[in-house]
């Protein structure tokens, strides 16, 4: 990093609530601005939904399957600086599970991988949708259907998205529409026809660690941080007394000039001691939690995939994941690995239901599916993710700003996924920390 970039603010003692990717980032970012700063972190090891295990030579992203990849050039590139030699180039496998055939993801550039008769319904939709799309859209259904026609949308797009979100397509608000692929009218053709379409191309060739999960990320900015990651410590109230900030776990106190909170909000709420009409916005704002279940296989035997769709309702999975193909340090030698992953509500049983009766049901819906053999299996572990992915509903984004308002005033900086709850992936949380910092070209931070 360019010695201009420096600004000197070591007086400035920065208090950061939260070890996810954001307040890790956040964390790397101002202590090379030279902001004496210190992460709090409730869990034994930072990283949020970006921890990973290892066990019995296996290795597993615990909050469901990362990879690096990015259209914003800069900041992939920050990212890989951060692997340095650590990391694997791979191209983009991907397939969606449908009655039975892998057709080739995305859904839309995979036309030919159908039925004919249901190819050319899916083609004759999509063209006649583009022919009389709208402009004025008030739902995600709205979109599917005048974006892809009403037979690719009702064939993988909703049952799909109904599936992980567990909400009606229809209170699902334009905000998610960032996050789909919004494919050309050629494109679509050439898919009908069997010639060879990409869609999503950004993520056709991705990155992944060598060794470590893609926790390896979060362990390379915890290494160049010049400052405290302190683990174990929950903050558990925070107030402001003459002009700073004071934390305690309830047993220590850390006092800190600025506070930046990265905690999810439901969280946040408490520690700062937020009135009840705050609470209450807080409470409408609606999450979904996650499950994953790894499993090792004694055998190489999936198929050369990245990961495959499931949009099938009576499957608990809505995507599968194969760490083994994503780098060769993820499993034995000889043996192959898998990742499922399952939204739930926050209230759902299978949160609560033991172990290894979750991924015995699972390995055996997995097995009849033909994605594995069961009798093959010899790892198996389970992990729960209470926050995972913020639900962008038809009442978020006006309690979010009554939320923000409150924490404006407190002084506290909001930065995250579920502090600012919005979905954002691992490229955007690097970005919009940067754009919190007043830094355009994070490269120069490397």
């Amino acid at each position: 990093m360019s010695s201009k970039t420096v600004k000197k603010h070591e007086d400035t003692k920065v208090g950061v609530l939260g070890g996810g990717l954001s307040g890790m980032a956040y964390a790397y970012f101002s202590s090379r601005m030279g902001f004496d700063v210190t992460v709090l972190e409730k869990n034994s090891v930072p990283g949020g939904l970006m921890r990973s295990i290892v066990e019995e030579g296996f290795t597993f992203d615990t909050g469901g399957s990362h990879i690096i990849f990015s259209k914003d050039i800069d900041v992939l590139s920050f990212m890989l600086s951060l692997l340095g030699d650590n990391r694997i180039e791979n191209r983009r496998n991907t397939a969606i599970l449908y009655k039975g055939r892998l057709v080739k993801y995305p859904f839309e550039n995979g036309l030919s991988d159908l039925p004919f008769q249901e190819n050319i319904s899916c083609l004759l939709h999509f063209l006649y949708a583009r022919i009389r799309r709208k402009r004025e859209l008030g739902n995600l259904r709205e979109f599917f259907y005048s974006s892809l026609g009403s037979a690719i949308s009702e064939k993988y797009l909703i049952p799909y998205n109904e599936k992980i979100w567990k909400m009606s397509i229809d209170d699902m608000s334009l905000g998610f529409i960032g996050r789909i692929p919004n494919p050309s009218v050629l494109d679509v053709v050439k898919a009908s026809l069997g010639i060879g379409s990409e869609g999503y191309v950004h993520q056709l060739f991705f990155h992944y660690p060598k060794k470590g999960g893609i926790q390896a990320l979060i362990e390379s900015l915890r290494g160049r941080i010049s400052g405290d990651v302190l683990t174990g410590f929950e903050a558990k109230h925070a107030e402001s007394e003459s002009g700073k900030w004071v934390v305690s776990n309830g047993r220590v106190e850390k006092v800190f000039e600025k506070i930046v909170s990265t905690i999810p909000l439901h969280d946040a709420v408490r520690v700062f001691n937020a009135p009840q009409n705050v609470k209450s916005d807080v409470e409408r704002l609606r999450f979904n939690s996650l499950v994953t279940v790894a499993i090792g296989l004694e055998e190489i035997n999936v198929k050369g995939l990245s990961w495959l769709y499931i949009p099938d309702r009576d499957i608990h999975p809505h995507r599968v994941s194969f760490p083994s193909n994503f780098s060769p340090e993820n499993a034995p030698g000889g043996k192959s690995s898998i990742l499922a992953e399952i939204t739930v509500k926050p209230d759902d049983p299978l949160l609560r239901m033991n172990s290894d009766e979750v991924a015995s049901m699972v390995v055996e819906e997995l097995d009849r599916l033909k994605i594995l053999s069961k009798n093959k299996v010899v790892y198996s572990n389970v992990f729960r993710n209470k926050y995972a992915y913020p639900i962008l509903d038809s009442n978020y984004q006006e309690c979010a700003e009554r939320i923000r308002a409150f924490f404006n005033q407190l002084g506290v900086e909001l930065i995250g996924r579920f502090a600012e709850f919005k979905y954002i992936n691992m490229d955007d949380a690097i970005r919009n920390v940067a754009n919190h910092l007043g830094i355009k070209r994070v490269s120069e931070y490397a």
